[in-house]
């Protein structure tokens, strides 16, 4: 079975110059692909319309994703898709799709394809992976495979952009999840940020991932435990993940930290921020929720 699926959503890899600057640019991956696939793969093609900077990614994109990805029958997905999300885009399919028997190999670049960069080595690495990789999401990016599930963006021009944080284990049963139209945000604490700040925010949302200082610790104000507390008792979810790459975080190793678990913030350990953002978003999709969506226009 050498059958491949390639979804393009956009991004860098297949993006040409224009007036304003880099913007994704139709046939540009298509003419690739007739030249870097191997000749006994046969690649069914989908291109997202309009292809998308990877700044407008929404859940809506990843639905489609999810729903394109679980129908496939083939030997593997390869995903075109531009690195400024692609943190939260393999955090998400990879808690979504968690479980499938086949790989799911993002792809990007850090310059576009016929300008003498990395997108031609990169796509050449997701294609020959889709058929090989063990099941799961993976990044094919800078000559390495990485586990999706905790990318990070490390540098914003730099070949070798990502690394990967280890994750806790996913769920092996295979039961694609999907993401409602919910109010989610990450927010980040900082030295001097005022309750009210965070109490504004809190309250235009259904939860929250709270980048906190090292193993779990906060400012002592009760202000901030107040508004914690509050938004905690309302039915909003936080989720506590540390500002720190690694280590996560430590509950009941400081005073400091003590008022996050006394009001019921959830710990996120070691998970990365985009990693909470999409456990957060698929549990609470689902519980009941409006009808009304924001689904772009489909091919």
């Amino acid at each position: 079975m050498n059958d491949i699926l390639v979804l393009h959503t956009g991004g860098t890899i297949g993006m040409e110059i224009g007036p304003d600057g880099l913007t994704p640019s139709v046939g540009v991956l298509e003419q690739a692909l007739g030249k870097l696939a191997e000749p006994d793969v046969t690649i069914s093609f989908c291109t997202f319309d309009p292809l998308i900077d990877s700044a407008e990614i929404s859940a809506a994109y990843w639905n489609r994703m999810i729903d394109r990805i679980a129908a496939f029958q083939g030997a593997g997905v390869v995903i075109t898709h531009g690195t400024d999300t692609m943190a939260y885009t393999g955090a998400a399919l990879s808690q979504a799709l968690a479980g499938l028997r086949c790989p799911v190999v993002l792809c990007g670049a850090m310059k576009p394809l016929n300008m003498q960069g990395d997108a031609e080595k990169n796509l050449e690495l997701a294609l020959r992976e889709a058929r090989r990789a063990a099941p799961g999401v993976w990044l094919a990016f800078a000559g390495r495979l990485l586990p999706a599930a905790g990318l990070i963006k490390h540098d914003s021009q730099g070949a070798d952009a990502f690394r990967a944080i280890p994750q806790p284990a996913l769920p092996a049963a295979f039961r694609p999840r999907r993401f409602a139209p919910r109010r989610l945000a990450i927010l980040t604490l900082s030295p001097g940020l005022p309750a009210a700040a965070i109490a504004a925010a809190l309250g235009e949302l259904d939860g929250a991932v709270l980048r906190v200082f090292g193993a779990g610790t906060i400012m002592s104000d009760p202000a901030l435990e107040k508004v914690l507390m509050d938004a905690v008792s309302r039915g909003c979810r936080i989720r506590a993940v540390s500002q720190c790459e690694n280590g996560g975080l430590m509950p009941g190793a400081y005073a400091a930290g003590a008022a996050l678990w006394r009001v019921g913030v959830e710990n996120g350990g070691t998970e990365t921020p985009e990693a909470a953002l999409a456990r957060l978003w698929i549990e609470l999709s689902d519980a009941p929720s409006p009808a009304t969506s924001s689904e772009p226009a489909r091919s």
